[in-house]
C-alpha cells in the first residue's frame, strides 16, 4: 500500500521519512504542551519541524490525524513493563512510570491537553483510547503472573487492576494542585494490590 493510499498518520516508513515523522511529532508535542489542542496548527508545526508544509498536510491531513500519530508513537516508545517477581513490586514500577510521565512538565501538560481535547473530539478520543489500550496490555501480564503464582484470585481481570493503579494519579493530576510524587505512586500501587488480593477485580457474571 502506498503512502497516498494509507490513512493519515498510519505509515511506518524508515530513512528520511522516519526522520521527518520524528521531527514533526516532536514539534506537535511541544506545541500541544505549550498551547493546548486549540492552538495546534499544521503550518506552525511544519515551521517548527523545519519540514515543508505540503509534506505535513499530505501525510497527516488534519490536526486530529497528527495527534493520533503522536499518541501512537508515545505508546510505542513507552518503556516496557518491569518484572520484579511480586505483584506489589510490579505495580509500584508501573505507578512510578506513570507518575514520572505525568509529573514531567512537558509530558504532563501534553496529556492534559489531549485529555481535554478528547472530551469533544471523537477522533482524538479514539486515539487516546488506543494509547491506553496499548499501555494496559503491555502491563497486564504482571497481573496474570501474580494469578499464576497464587498471589491473586483466579479470574482476576488484569486490565482492571492496571487501570486501577493509574486512576488515582490521573485524578490527582486533573483535579488538584498537589504534587504528583513517588509516595502518591506507591500508595496507588498498594491500594490496587490490596483491592486485587481482596477479589475486587474478579470477573463476575453480569446479572440478567
Amino acid at each position: 500500500m502506498g503512502m497516498k493510499d494509507a490513512e493519515p498518520g498510519t505509515v511506518r516508513p524508515g530513512g528520511r521519512t522516519a526522520r521527518v515523522r520524528a521531527a514533526v511529532l516532536q514539534a506537535a508535542g511541544d506545541s500541544l504542551a505549550e498551547g493546548g489542542f486549540a492552538r495546534l496548527d499544521l503550518a506552525d508545526i511544519a515551521r517548527r519541524a523545519e519540514v515543508g508544509k505540503t509534506t505535513v498536510y499530505r501525510r497527516w491531513g488534519t490536526v486530529t490525524g497528527l495527534v493520533a500519530d503522536l499518541l501512537l508513537d508515545m505508546a510505542e516508545q513507552s518503556l516496557p513493563r518491569t518484572e520484579t517477581g511480586s505483584l506489589l513490586g510490579d505495580l509500584k514500577a508501573n505507578a512510578r512510570l506513570v507518575q514520572r510521565t505525568l509529573a514531567d512538565s512537558r509530558q504532563g501538560a501534553l496529556f492534559k491537553a489531549v485529555i481535554a481535547a478528547a472530551t469533544c473530539e471523537p477522533k482524538t478520543a479514539e486515539a487516546l483510547h488506543r494509547f491506553y489500550d496499548i499501555r494496559v496490555r503491555e502491563w497486564a501480564p504482571c497481573v496474570e503472573q501474580a494469578v499464576d503464582r497464587g498471589e491473586l484470585p483466579a479470574d482476576t481481570d488484569p486490565h482492571e487492576v492496571i487501570r486501577a493503579v493509574s486512576a488515582p494519579l490521573y485524578y490527582r493530576l486533573l483535579t488538584s494542585g498537589n504534587a504528583l510524587d513517588e509516595p502518591a505512586a506507591d500508595r496507588a500501587a498498594e491500594a490496587a494490590a490490596a483491592a486485587a488480593r481482596a477479589g475486587v477485580y474478579v470477573r463476575r457474571e453480569e446479572a440478567d
